[in-house]
């Protein structure tokens, strides 16, 4: 079944009661895999079978629930439009008239009539917007703000009016500017919502800039200056100095070097030749190339980032199922709660007019908008800044779990330590070859793994100017070697000793001075050991200082590999690591990651290779450092660009951040509300102050997410 995935920005959204509305119709369908509807984004991001449903159908389906989808385009900022210019133009007189019953001067105070006019026309042009609203959302079996800010400015209006009809000499009883206020506030506030929404999305705006609008193009002996949205695979294009590259491709004359940060998290220029690739986004800081597309748009490199990006900050977490479940419950009691008040005000003898402006106030106040927005604005403002650091979520889940992490599982090989280990000493087992031999069938073996140890025995190798044979039946061992037949010597295990046979290592001293606490990689032909090497690897420098800022932060470190016990427990010693763990294989790293979540650990494994892909995959959280294989990284649940593992903490640390923000925006959200509603049905607010009031507690749901921008990781 052919299952396609695609974005589409929603138009008419007002709270989260709309988000879950179009989520509810959607997964009723068939053909939709899943749906599922960001508010704070204002997306929708749905898997469904194309050969059951169409982008058309999609965009027709969610039509009906009173909203507008098409194929996704980002949040932009805005200038506030003329029509709320207008409307607040129309709300003046109105302001005026406060004033002067506030001073006492009659003078300033509008005729009743002309509030008449202008409420109507408040009412029926700008209200039109929250009575489509609130009908499509009742159509949808489901009640939204439209229906609370509909219901509350039509009762003050149409009692205004009666009033004024049976009473036209009145002043008093009257309230059109409550009606005019309460519009303008949520128009206003709507406003401004969305643009706080857009700055949380910053990050996605900055890594498209990163590629440049205009590029130059190869046409005949020359090139011309043409749009990138011209530029196809195949095309030749020219970077000189100072410039953005275009798109993904492969150098074809000269030379430069580039600064590939956005992609590696490392600052140092990376020098680019004939047959190498240069990449979308990348900064030549000296030299010339011209090179040759082969991927643009969306297929670059940067291309899938965003991708990744935005669809990590348009899924949605497992905290969010909470508001999801108050707002879908939240109107209906409001409504509720507002004809309760209505009606003990009644019975209190407060008079109608009181109880009815007390009961509009609670529905006004009671907009659930803060609730939907708490936890999608902390995801966005979370993903962003882990963008900048070099720490890619895959999706919100994966942000939400690693903020929750006590236990932090460690490869060592490539993660604690640099990953480029040299070989300090070879020990030949056998006279049969001299050592130089020994070294080249090793290297020849080696070369069909991918493994930081295998590398330092091919470099060593090369380094010697030996020539490496072609080697067939080629068989790996996970985590412990491997086999493979070379023409004229027969078959050749390469691996731990313990794989290839060897029952004790060497005891002379030398030997023993040597490779006491090393790595030990070890050869056998035709099952007899014929070699040993020892491999050093140089511990991170930044090591030491990010396990103790995660150790002050509670969170316990573990150490398991491969390697032989002696090698980790050198580096456990000098990182202040008490539980280490060596000679584990990927299954031994999966049942001790196991037993962990089993006593009750959220444990998050941070690995390079194959052998830590079962045990990442065990954990809650895992995180693939730099240069890690495709294994990893398809597994990991975060990549950290770059090799440095200050990443490690910028990942937990941000994670842990953005949770807390999000609890911090919950608690705010309902707590607001209640009060919110206590000081509404006691007369404490009028309709006009819980408007304004309504639109603060969005905004400042939005700023304190907007405040993890302000993260400082370096002191932290």
């Amino acid at each position: 079944m052919p299952i396609i995935h695609q974005n589409f920005a929603i138009t008419g959204m007002t709270c989260q009661a709309c988000a879950n509305r179009i989520e509810k119709v959607l997964n009723k369908k068939p053909a939709i895999e899943t749906a599922t509807v960001n508010f704070a984004t204002e997306t929708l991001q749905v898997s469904y079978d194309d050969t059951k449903t169409s982008q058309d159908e999609i965009v027709a389906w969610v039509a009906k629930t009173g909203f507008g989808a098409t194929l996704d385009k980002p949040m932009t900022k805005t200038q506030m439009p003329w029509q709320l210019w207008v409307l607040w133009g129309l709300s003046l007189p109105f302001w005026v008239g406060m004033i002067g019953m506030m001073v006492g001067s009659h003078a300033l105070m509008i005729p009743v009539w002309v509030q008449f006019m202008l409420a109507t026309v408040v009412q029926v042009a700008y209200g039109a917007k929250f009575y489509q609203g609130a009908w499509a959302s009742i159509k949808g079996g489901l009640a939204n703000m439209d229906v609370l800010v509909a219901i509350g400015t039509t009762a003050i209006w149409a009692y205004s009016t009666y009033v004024w009809l049976t009473h036209p000499d009145a002043m008093h009883g009257v309230y059109f500017e409550a009606s005019v206020m309460v519009i303008a506030f949520v128009r206003l506030g709507k406003y401004l919502e969305h643009r706080t929404k857009t700055q949380s999305l910053d990050s996605l705006e900055l890594l498209t800039k990163l590629v440049p609008s205009m590029v130059y193009k190869q046409a005949g002996d020359g090139f011309v200056q043409v749009a990138i949205d011209e530029i196809g695979v195949g095309d030749v294009l020219l970077a000189n100095t100072g410039d953005k590259v275009a798109v993904d491709g492969i150098v074809i004359s000269g030379q430069a070097w580039a600064n590939e940060a956005h992609l590696t998290g490392e600052s140092a220029p990376v020098h680019k030749a004939v047959g190498q690739m240069v990449y979308a986004g990348s900064v030549l800081s000296d030299g010339s190339v011209t090179y040759q597309a082969c991927a643009t748009g969306a297929q670059t490199k940067l291309g899938d980032m965003m991708t990744a990006l935005a669809d990590a900050q348009g899924s949605k977490a497992n905290i969010a199922r909470f508001a999801d479940t108050v707002s879908a419950v939240f109107v209906p009691v409001v409504v509720a709660i507002a004809l309760l008040t209505f009606g003990v005000n009644l019975w209190l003898g407060t008079g109608f007019d009181t109880a009815l402006m007390r009961a509009v106030a609670v529905l006004v106040i009671a907009c659930p908008c803060a609730l939907g927005l708490a936890t999608p604005a902390a995801i966005m403002a979370g993903m962003g800044v882990a963008a900048r650091h070099g720490v890619w979520f895959r999706d919100t889940p994966s942000l939400e779990m690693a903020g929750r992490i006590d236990t932090i599982v460690f490869d060592k090989t490539g993660t604690l330590t640099t990953g480029k280990p040299s070989l300090t000493m070879l020990h030949p087992l056998t006279d049969r070859y001299d050592a130089q031999m020994l070294l080249r069938l090793m290297a020849s073996i080696e070369q069909y793994a991918v493994h930081p140890l295998a590398s330092a025995i091919i470099q060593a190798a090369q380094a010697q100017g030996l020539t490496l044979y072609s080697a067939d039946a080629i068989q790996s061992t996970t985590g412990a070697g491997l086999v493979g037949e070379i023409d004229g010597i027969g078959q050749v295990a390469v691996g731990t000793p313990k794989f290839v046979g060897m029952t004790e290592l060497p005891s002379d001293q030398i030997w023993l001075d040597k490779s006491s606490a090393s790595s030990l990689v070890a050869m056998a032909i035709d099952g007899l050991p014929c070699a040993i090497v020892a491999l050093d690897d140089t511990i991170k420098p930044e090591a030491s200082a990010i396990l103790a800022k995660l150790n002050q932060a509670g969170v316990t470190t573990v150490l398991m590999s491969g390697d032989r016990t002696a090698a980790v427990n050198k580096v456990a010693t000098l990182l202040h690591i008490s539980d280490a763990h060596g000679e584990m294989s990927p299954r031994d790293k999966l049942s001790a990651v196991e037993t962990l979540v089993k006593a009750g650990h959220q444990v998050a494994m941070v690995g390079d290779g194959v052998n830590d892909a079962p045990a990442m995959a065990a954990a809650q959280a895992s995180f693939a450092v730099g240069g890690a294989t495709d294994v990893a990284r398809h597994t990991a649940s975060a990549t950290l660009l770059g090799e440095s593992l200050s990443h490690v903490y910028y990942a937990y640390h941000i994670a842990k951040r953005t949770l807390d923000t999000i609890k911090q925006n919950l608690f705010f959200a309902l707590i607001y509300n209640c009060i919110g509603i206590v000081l509404a049905a006691m007369g404490l607010l009028s309709p006009v102050m819980a408007a304004a009031a309504m639109a603060l507690s969005s905004i400042s749901v939005l700023m304190n997410a907007l405040r993890l921008k302000r993260l400082n990781l370096m002191t932290e």
